[in-house]
């Protein structure tokens, strides 16, 4: 079988090295005062830049979207300097990267706002462990945005787009999955709204493409891209339902017309083949419904991945943890080279360990 995993990726939008994508990975490294990507942050990514794309971690777009501690965020002069570190330092590889923007919702705590109920769709608590500078705290009752929330936020994923193109950054991904934000507005059972942002499947969606709508004004939408986690199911509170194929189908099939960087699509976190719900092969599925590029991620190896591109159900595949403890995770591939393996106790810690500090296979 030809291994397509190596080949360069070209269309309108992009101009990649090869099909293996670096996927966003939260690792907790900007613990500063002004919550900014430093120097270890633009080391990291510099030696990962032989991927054809990198996403960064989750990036907040606002005070307002923190839902994770010492994450780093891009609303700042302050953070879009520190991007600059790393963008200019994946440049310099000859490496391409996209900033992932973020909004948590209600997978937040009081704690990370100065006591206040961080924001959301509904007042409905996702029951989750949320990371906080005292550890781990289960998440409350969030605060239901109101229009004039909502219209801040579209207005903050705007502005944070622009941010990331003045730091340098190749394009941008709106965090559209894993129980954030936007995938709480999607949900029907995290949605639990009756004006224009709750009820029909057009509704719930609404707010994804007036973010949308919005940075077309101000930027090119050639570089936007989105994550999606159609088939999310008991995770970060969201649950599949009747109407969750509908919504995802609509959503992708209107993406049609915007004519954006990529989808970036997750396959079932957990088992669904039960679920009637449920997509149960999401490349596959929307492959027939979406005409740009997709990515596609969740637990490939270098065999799976050459298979899933073969069989042309997706353009690119994204890989995870395997970046962490790799940094030339393709060389490794291309020369069948044993892989690393990832230190789980240092994904979220400070500092260069279990960060900056694994091998290349020629150190």
């Amino acid at each position: 079988m030809e291994n397509l995993l190596f080949d360069h990726y070209k269309n309108n939008n992009l101009d990649l090295n090869n099909r293996i994508v670096m996927a966003p990975l939260t690792r907790s490294r900007s613990d500063n005062p002004e919550h900014k990507a430093t120097e270890i942050t633009a080391r990291y990514y510099q030696q990962r830049a032989t991927a054809g794309l990198m996403i960064t971690e989750g990036t907040v777009i606002s005070p307002e979207a923190v839902g994770v501690v010492n994450v780093p965020g891009i609303y700042s002069p302050a953070q879009i300097d520190g991007w600059k570190l790393t963008t200019e330092a994946v440049h310099k590889e000859g490496g391409k990267i996209f900033v992932q923007l973020w909004h948590t919702g209600a997978y937040s705590h009081p704690d990370l706002h100065d006591g206040k109920k961080p924001l959301a769709p509904s007042d409905v608590n996702p029951q989750q462990q949320v990371f906080t500078a005292k550890g781990f705290q289960p998440s409350q009752e969030p605060q239901p945005m109101t229009a004039e929330d909502i219209k801040r936020t579209v207005n903050d994923f705007k502005q944070a787009a622009l941010n990331a193109f003045e730091a340098g950054f190749d394009g941008v991904e709106l965090h559209g999955a894993n129980g954030y934000l936007l995938q709480q507005f999607f949900s029907k059972n995290s949605n639990l709204r009756t004006d224009e942002y709750g009820g029909s499947v057009e509704n719930r969606a609404r707010i994804l493409f007036e973010i949308l709508d919005a940075i077309k004004e101000v930027a090119d939408i050639r570089k936007v891209g989105i994550r999606f986690n159609p088939s999310l199911n008991g995770i970060m509170g969201i649950l599949v339902d009747d109407e969750t194929i509908e919504l995802y189908n609509y959503i992708v099939s209107r993406l049609n017309d915007y004519d954006l960087a990529y989808i970036h699509l997750i396959e079932p976190f957990t088992d669904v083949s039960d679920n009637a719900h449920a997509v149960q092969e999401v490349a596959k599925h929307f492959r027939k419904i979406y005409k740009g590029t997709i990515i596609i991620n969740r637990g490939f190896t270098k065999e799976t991945a050459a298979k899933v591109l073969q069989d042309g159900d997706a353009d690119l595949v994204s890989f995870g943890v395997p970046f962490i403890a790799n940094p030339d995770l393709v060389e490794r591939f291309r020369t069948d080279a044993p892989l690393n393996q990832p230190d789980e106790a240092t994904f979220y810690t400070p500092g260069e360990k279990g960060y900056t500090d694994y091998p290349a296979l020629n150190n």
